[in-house]
């Protein structure tokens, strides 16, 4: 039965669990770094990649103090990730413009911009002049626009890729298909093993495996019970339009539209409850784009190139799960919902300060 001792063992190479393996091997730890598919392969994959802390939060709890602060941090996080691997990340605060198509939408939005502004959310209100100017392609009638100057985009497909690479570098031990089975716990020590009995051990773990966090048992000292991980179905459309068609994220409700620097679009999304069904479904799809075309009529004539859903990882918990566990040698960092991406940079650094605080 193979055994391998590494400093410590990242489970799960999502954009969290890949970023906190990035940052322990910078703070000179010998990591491994696993995962049951491929690295950023599930919901970092998927997502979107809005850091729009506007179109999420309108009360001080965790989720909108840890969004501002990692909001704070990405312009450094993506700088240091692009000078380590050499991969060119696709990331600009555009800002986004919120639109309201009634009187009833216009009362909500700005009731809740005037209670997000004290939180530390600028925003601020735009004429028809102002909306024009803004976004060219938008070509109706709207009761009322607010524009977000602090939200920003990325592509996560850029970040996991340079994230791979940069963790290379540092002689972090990659295991793609390696699908954690159970972890078991000593008061020094970690050790996780597969279903084939391959063990792995530490001095520290990180489970980081999303929504299929909870598929892994835990065992050896009693803690409290963990908070369950669950996915949350979601589907995402593309266009692919010409650059600049868009500048700032496009924002009605629950659908959004954001263009990344090739030009390629993409509108969203969907919640559903439905388990790990991976299956694309051509109604949620042609919602989508029928919101899309209604949010921005130019898009009426253009062709839904692609189609994809992914599974949020959240979790039964008032906030992401980022902690250690009890007193334990293991750290959790799980349940991020749809702000994984935007959650990422502090989320490494304060998990990453831990382990090596206590090696």
């Amino acid at each position: 039965m193979p055994s391998h001792s590494p400093d410590a063992i990242i489970i799960g190479a999502g954009i969290i669990g890949a970023s906190i393996c990035w940052k322990l091997a910078r703070a000179g730890l010998r990591v491994t770094l696993l995962d049951a598919g491929t690295v950023g392969g599930e919901a970092s994959w998927a997502g979107a990649g809005m850091l729009a802390p506007g179109g999420e939060v309108e009360t001080r709890d965790i989720w909108l103090d840890l969004a501002l602060e990692s909001q704070r941090m990405y312009p450094a996080y993506v700088a240091e990730l692009e000078a380590e691997s050499g991969v060119s990340i696709d990331y600009r605060r555009c800002g986004a413009v919120e639109i309201a198509f009634d009187d009833t939408e216009c009362q909500a939005l700005t009731s809740r911009a005037a209670l997000q502004r004290p939180l530390g959310i600028p925003s601020q209100p735009m004429d028809r002049s102002d909306l024009h100017r803004m976004v060219p392609a938008f070509d109706r009638d709207a009761a009322g626009a607010f524009f977000y100057p602090g939200d920003a985009m990325v592509d996560p497909r850029d970040i996991t890729r340079a994230l791979r690479t940069a963790s290379s570098a540092a002689s972090v031990e990659i295991r793609e298909g390696w699908r954690a089975a159970r972890i078991d716990l000593s008061a020094d020590a970690v050790r996780v093993e597969n279903s084939r009995g391959d063990a792995l051990h530490a001095a520290a773990a990180v489970l980081a495996a999303g929504a299929w966090s909870s598929e892994i048992a835990v065992s050896g000292i009693t803690l409290p019970e963990l908070p369950r991980a669950f996915p949350v179905k979601g589907h995402l459309t593309g266009y692919q339009l010409s650059p600049r068609t868009l500048g700032p994220i496009l924002r009605r409700g629950h659908t959004y539209l954001l263009q990344r620097s090739s030009g390629f679009t993409i509108a969203g999304t969907s919640t559903e409850h439905v388990g790990f069904d991976r299956s694309v479904d051509a109604q949620v799809v042609r919602d989508i784009t029928a919101r899309a075309g209604e949010l921005l009529p130019a898009l009426e004539g253009e062709r839904v190139v692609a189609a994809w859903a992914g599974f949020r990882p959240a979790a039964d918990s008032p906030g992401p799960v980022s902690q250690r566990a009890a007193d334990s040698r293991l750290w959790l960092a799980y349940g991020h919902y749809r702000n994984g991406i935007l959650l990422a940079p502090v989320t490494a650094d304060r998990i990453s300060r831990e382990i090596t605080g206590t090696a």
